[in-house]
């Protein structure tokens, strides 16, 4: 399989989802070259998940301190079945192998993110193999947002693979693979099949990006109909401070409700807002049809990275209770 000319992400298995409103490309000027998803040609058998998680949460924490993902593991691990560690192009950390076993030991399940921007085929086949010595429970598979012009322009920008190739190397690596997808990116109509090729392509499991109710609900219709087995968890956006809501919008494809971040910023208290919004989506969304799970996903708050895991920690006993009610 050979990417597809044009893309500045080298990718076979298109569109990603940064695509931008009116279907611009997210790297350069210019439409995106996929006009549908293309078609993954034999499905890869998936490594089921082990136990699909009713509350997954993303880690975030000071880069390269072990006493800082100490501290936020064990202030999440307790209430939140898994932690997602994300690979964000302006904040390198630990490599994916060192850091899953760094949150293994204080307690955690970790789910790592591999991204095709920063690393080879080789590289990537490195951590496959890696995580699966660990037994992490799964490792989400993405292509990855190319960086930022002002962020080390020095540096090359990959791309061997893209998402689903890596996710049939994962699946064949003997790990359960994850995948994102975005229902609110262009083109929404064609996000169910995409993520359905992930299906064919040896995903067990999708986590969505933020998007509205109504967004979530169409999405999972069409995923139904698209033939879409595997289970789903979906974003709820914790934000409690206008900087933790920010970082929510800041790239394409992302959906937040802005009255509802209205509403929050201007309570008397945001910290409880902030959470009691955030508990009410994630009720909502558990009630959508086919969506098993969600991740408690953003910054959640701009006062340090161990007080936000505790509001995560708050959330998560919220989210748990009243599923269990």
């Amino acid at each position: 399989m050979l990417p597809r000319e044009g893309c500045p992400k080298h990718m076979v298995m298109g569109p990603c989802g940064g695509v931008r409103d009116g279907g611009g490309c997210e790297v350069i000027q210019g439409p995106c070259v996929f006009g549908a998803p293309a078609t993954w040609p034999d499905p890869v058998p998936a490594v089921p998940l082990r136990r699909v998680p009713l509350i997954l949460a993303d880690y975030t924490a000071d880069s390269y301190s072990v006493p800082a993902l100490t501290a936020v593991a064990g202030a999440l691990a307790a209430g939140c079945d898994a932690l997602l560690v994300g690979e964000h192009q302006n904040r390198p950390d630990f490599p994916p192998t060192l850091m899953a076993s760094l949150l293994q030991a204080a307690g955690a399940r970790p789910w790592m993110t591999l991204a095709c921007r920063d690393r080879n085929r080789i590289v990537l086949e490195q951590e496959l193999n890696g995580l699966r010595h660990l037994g992490v429970d799964a490792v989400l598979c993405v292509t990855g947002d190319a960086r930022a012009y002002d962020v080390r322009p020095d540096v090359t920008q990959v791309f061997d693979l893209d998402g689903p190739r890596l996710a049939a190397l994962a699946a064949s690596a003997g790990l359960t693979a994850a995948v994102p997808e975005t229902p609110a990116a262009p083109p929404r109509s064609l996000r169910p099949a995409r993520l359905a090729q992930k299906q064919r392509a040896g995903a067990a499991v999708a986590v969505l990006n933020h998007a509205a109710l109504g967004t979530v609900t169409a999405f999972m219709a069409g995923a139904a109909e698209a033939g879409v087995t595997v289970p789903v968890i979906a974003a709820v956006a914790v934000f409690t401070d206008e900087p933790s809501a920010a970082v929510l919008s800041a790239l394409p494809g992302l959906e937040l409700d802005q009255a509802a971040v209205r509403a929050v910023l201007a309570a008397p208290d945001p910290v409880e807002a902030g959470i009691a919004a955030a508990a009410r989506e994630a009720a909502a969304l558990l009630a959508v049809p086919g969506v098993e799970g969600v991740n408690l996903s953003g910054l959640g708050s701009a006062r340090g990275y161990q007080y936000a895991a505790t509001v995560k920690a708050e959330l998560a006993r919220r989210v748990r209770e009243g599923n269990a009610a």
